[in-house]
């Protein structure tokens, strides 16, 4: 990767001891720092900048204002054979899940399905990345989150809802997967930012101003409100998503959800990750998904996800590339 004025381009390893020197430097623990830079690299080496290196901004505002905290220690129980619940305890989510991910493995080859629930969390940045290791480890995984509220729903101007994503890996062999990761939301949160900001028209059907009516200003969005995709029904993906993160893992509900950009408060978001062991169904999972993916590309169907691998593949030779002035702007903070 041929190195411009306008980026930087760093190996895995110098990004990762980048986001872990900021992330310190910040007042994070050793462990949380370890955690985020590793989640965060995966997330911009796998081609997803907003939630990358760009996101890490957030959580570095957090650990200065307290509104993640930075020397936490998740405290995990195994509440049934089963069953993990871990109480982040206003820190990252990342770091919990790295904690049981081990037990969360072993639980799903032994009884056939796991379910992991964090509740008192900072946002949980990318929702793959929860999904992809666990297929990695030749699991089928669903992984479910909320945060503060910004989406709305038909009849309503407030925001209801977070974005709510879901997302889902499966192994198709030869250390292929099957990605899906997608906001409830007709477009992510960041993409809203970004327009704001540039003072850039958005398209119809993005989101509401303050009082409810369809715009296409991103900044009057800004003080209104994210749409569902698909009105009604991914209203109700939103709900189900909420009802699993914020009812079942325990974390708060988006609408009493502090917000994570501002503030002294940690969001308290829930996420509830679930594992299933395939195998144990059909010893044959695997080579029989490949197949139904590569009759599927035949007809035109591209298995989501590969983008990313492929993303991913060429930042193991070549690293990332970070714009300058991101760089930069970490950079000075260490």
């Amino acid at each position: 990767m041929q190195e411009s004025a306008a980026f930087k381009c760093l190996s895995l390893a110098e990004a990762r001891d980048l986001a872990q020197r900021c992330c310190l430097q910040a007042g994070s623990s050793q462990e949380v720092a370890q955690a985020l830079a590793e989640a965060t690299v995966s997330a911009e080496g796998h081609g997803l900048a907003s939630v990358g290196f760009e996101h890490l901004a957030d959580y570095l505002h957090g650990f200065a204002s307290g509104r993640i905290a930075g020397l936490a220690k998740p405290l995990i129980t195994q509440v049934a054979p089963a069953m993990i619940r871990c109480d982040a305890r206003a820190g990252i989510a990342q770091l919990g899940f790295d904690q049981a991910f081990g037990a969360v493995c072993d639980s799903a080859r032994q009884l056939g399905i796991s379910l992991f629930a964090l509740h008192n969390g900072f946002t949980c940045g990318e929702l793959g990345y929860y999904t992809r290791r666990l297929a990695a480890e030749g699991l089928v995984a669903l992984a479910f989150c909320n945060g503060p509220a910004l989406l709305t729903v038909a009849g309503q101007r407030q925001p209801i809802y977070s974005t709510n994503p879901l997302a889902f890996a499966a192994p198709c062999g030869d250390g292929r997967l099957l990605l899906i990761d997608q906001a409830s939301s007709a477009t992510a949160f960041v993409n809203l930012l970004k327009a704001a900001e540039a003072g850039e028209a958005i398209p119809e059907g993005w989101a509401v101003d303050a009082q409810g009516a369809a715009t296409l200003s991103a900044r009057e969005a800004m003080h209104g409100a994210l749409l569902a995709f698909g009105g009604g029904r991914g209203a109700n993906i939103a709900l189900l998503v909420e009802v699993l993160a914020g009812g079942v893992a325990g974390g708060n509900w988006s609408l009493d959800a502090p917000d994570f950009r501002s503030g002294a408060q940690s969001p308290g978001s829930g996420l509830l990750v679930i594992a299933i062991a395939p195998h144990l169904l059909d010893e044959q999972f695997e080579a029989r998904l490949a197949r139904q993916m590569q009759r599927l590309a035949t007809l035109g169907v591209h298995p989501p996800g590969q983008a990313k691998q492929q993303a991913w593949a060429r930042a193991q030779i070549d690293g990332i590339s970070l714009p300058m002035a991101l760089y930069q702007q970490l950079a000075a903070r260490v």
